[in-house]
Order: structure tokens, then C-alpha cells, then sequence
């Protein structure tokens, strides 16, 4: 069985998250995202909103599960027995950075492969901080998360 981690702090979980689940998700047999908590950021939605946001927009996907985590990625692909660690591409500088890590992990865990799957091209700009700007401004966020969330974000900014 083929299990994938799909790493990030989805703070909020965009388009463009939801479009490398999906793909991802019809690859592997279970995918697991894991949503960090990152003690060095302040987020915008607590660890179990973001998870629960997670959830909703992917309850359409029966072989993905949504799991917080902290820590080192190696250590949660490991509990979670997976064998490869997904990561979405925007553009090259991403490359640049999700190489050095990727390396990295593998040195730490050599079983642990990494997929590296290029964006949607009407997502490439997109980002989860674009996201919370626009929502701080009072911008249209309808074409940057899903539509089940948008609400959530504003409230935020109320």
C-alpha cells in the first residue's frame, strides 16, 4: 500500500491546497496531510479549525485522512507509515527550497521518497498569506479558497 504525506500549515487550506490533494490523492492509495503546527508562526486559525476546515473540503475523498502534527516531517511520515512525502510546486524558487528539504529528508530517512507536483497554472500565484491580505483589505477571496470556508476567513477580519 502506497501512503503519502502531503505536508503544511493550511492557515487557510486555498485552492490550489485543494487541487494538489485531489491529484495527489488519485496516485497514492491513502494520503495523509498533515497540518503543522509551527510554534515559530502566529496563525490566523488555530490547529484543530484548520484541521476541521481540512476535513470538510475533503470529505468528497475517501482515502484521505487529515492529521495535525509538529515536529520533523521524517517523524510523522513514519507514524503515519508512509513511504513518499507530496509537495506542490509553484515556481522554480519553491524548487529550489523544496529540494534542499527533500534531500535533507531522505538523508534522515532513506525509505521516504519525495513527489513533487507542479501547480494548477491559474493557482501558480497563489498563497495561503494573499489569501489573509486580502481577507484583512475586505478583497473578493471567493476565487482563491473553497467555498465552504469563505466565511470563516472574513470572520477573522470582522
Amino acid at each position: 500500500m502506497k501512503t503519502a504525506v502531503y505536508p503544511g500549515s493550511f492557515d487557510p487550506v486555498t485552492l490550489g491546497h485543494l487541487d494538489i490533494i485531489e491529484r495527489s490523492s488519485r496516485i497514492v492509495d491513502e494520503l495523509v496531510v498533515g497540518v503543522l503546527n509551527n510554534s515559530s508562526k502566529n496563525p490566523l486559525f488555530s490547529m484543530e479549525e484548520r484541521v476541521n476546515m481540512l476535513k470538510e473540503v475533503t470529505s468528497h475523498l475517501s482515502n484521505v485522512r487529515i492529521e495535525s502534527f509538529d515536529g520533523l516531517l521524517v517523524d510523522f511520515a513514519v507514524r503515519c507509515h508512509a513511504n513518499v512525502v507530496v509537495r506542490g510546486l509553484r515556481a522554480i524558487t519553491d524548487f529550489e527550497y523544496e529540494l534542499q528539504m527533500s534531500q535533507t529528508n531522505r538523508i534522515m530517512c532513506p525509505k521516504l521518497d519525495t513527489i513533487f507536483l507542479t501547480t494548477d497554472l491559474k493557482y501558480a500565484y497563489l498563497s495561503s498569506s494573499i489569501v489573509r491580505e486580502m481577507a484583512h483589505y475586505g478583497g473578493d477571496i471567493s476565487a482563491f479558497v473553497p467555498a465552504a470556508i469563505i466565511e470563516r476567513v472574513l470572520e477573522k477580519f470582522i
